[in-house]
């Protein structure tokens, strides 16, 4: 089976170094001061740029592209809406949590979305663990709660789709749940949570399941517990991943731009971040913490690479997914391939900045992937 690929709409900015901002950390960590006659500045999330964005990632033959959620996002429904009609078969990943709205009127949106974009609309579903985060949004409900809520949110989802549902739960209490029409095709749910309570929801509700660019072999035993729980249920799910890449015609020339992305960090900042992002509840988080716990020493990106050609600095600064893969084109297709034959069949990718690095990653991998039978 070919893989699928997808590229990232950077709603909180963008630029050519490691820039900070979503999943916990403020909004400016890591963005640098452009020095004059250098092109370091920082690019705005404006609808213009990201229309960019999105148009190069139809362009060069990316799936679709995954929108994130967070206080310091454009907001990601109303973001990709407005770029439906800037494209014509790209599909949008928009990501969203359960606790900031009804599951009626998500899968009432999510209806509407379909029908207009004609059928161009994929669901992650975020179910949150950063506390400060929360309480921005009124929710105070711990980790174990929110992945109950998550589990309702998703029964009740569903259940109005398919019209007159009928639901009374802990969170949730609904009469004749349904949406004018069904959405056609179902959007695809993509779900993600590394912790304990987070298996069985993705077992019961999830399409593809979700994770963030660990070493193969964290991977190999994640999606070994997602596929037993997922069996029990009588269910198969489709894995995905989440990456940076960073992609050159030679080994040296993409290990020297990974230093050159640390050479842009102040270190007061990679502090002021990893102190944010150690306040989160996240299990998945706290794993791409603990990857680069034996050195944060941003004056050596070798000394970040912590499996072969997959790198750890990205999560100096930046939340969320942290690690990228390094290397030619032939070796970071090569650890496509690794991951593939563990069982991932989408990966979500990105990289700084978003235009630039698209097409270093579809002409340069894309071709020796297809060589090799991996892509279509």
């Amino acid at each position: 089976m070919s893989i699928s690929t997808h590229w990232f709409l950077p709603t909180t900015g963008d630029g050519r170094t490691l820039v900070g901002g979503g999943h916990s950390v403020p909004r400016g960590i890591g963005v640098p001061t452009a020095d004059p006659g250098t092109a370091a500045a920082f690019r705005e999330p404006d609808i213009e740029y990201l229309a960019q964005v999105a148009r190069t990632a139809e362009i060069l033959g990316f799936e679709g592209v995954l929108t994130p959620t967070g206080t310091w996002c454009e907001d990601a429904w109303l973001t990709t809406a407005a770029l439906v009609r800037e494209t014509e078969r790209l599909k949008f990943l928009v990501a969203f949590r359960p606790g900031t709205i009804s599951p009626t009127l998500a899968a009432q949106m999510a209806a509407t979305f379909q029908r207009h974009s004609r059928g161009r609309l994929l669901l992650n579903v975020v179910t949150g663990g950063e506390p400060d985060e929360q309480a921005r949004f009124g929710d105070r409900l711990s980790a174990a709660e929110r992945y109950a809520r998550t589990d309702e949110f998703l029964s009740v989802l569903r259940g109005a789709w398919q019209g007159g549902f009928n639901f009374s739960g802990d969170y949730y209490d609904v009469a004749d749940a349904r949406t004018r029409q069904a959405p056609d095709p179902l959007p695809r749910l993509y779900f993600g949570g590394s912790s304990a309570p987070a298996g069985p929801v993705a077992a019961r509700h999830a399409d593809v399941y979700l994770t963030w660019g660990e070493p193969p072999a964290q991977v190999a035993e994640k999606l070994d517990w997602v596929r037993g729980l997922a069996k029990e249920e009588g269910r198969e799910l489709r894995f995905g991943i989440r990456l940076h890449v960073l992609t050159r015609d030679t080994s040296e020339r993409a290990w020297a731009e990974a230093q050159a992305l640390l050479d842009g960090l102040d270190p007061a900042h990679i502090e002021q971040a990893q102190a944010a992002l150690a306040q989160s509840e996240s299990v998945g988080q706290q794993r791409m913490r603990e990857l680069h716990a034996g050195s944060r020493d941003a004056r050596d990106a070798r000394a970040l690479e912590i499996s072969p050609g997959l790198w750890a600095g990205v999560g100096l600064v930046r939340g969320g997914a942290g690690t990228a893969l390094v290397g030619s084109h032939a070796e970071v297709a090569s650890l496509i391939e690794e991951y593939h034959a563990l069982g991932i069949d989408e990966f979500i990718l990105s990289g700084y900045p978003h235009v630039e690095e698209a097409y270093w990653f579809a002409e340069g991998v894309r071709p020796v992937l297809q060589r090799r039978g991996v892509v279509s």
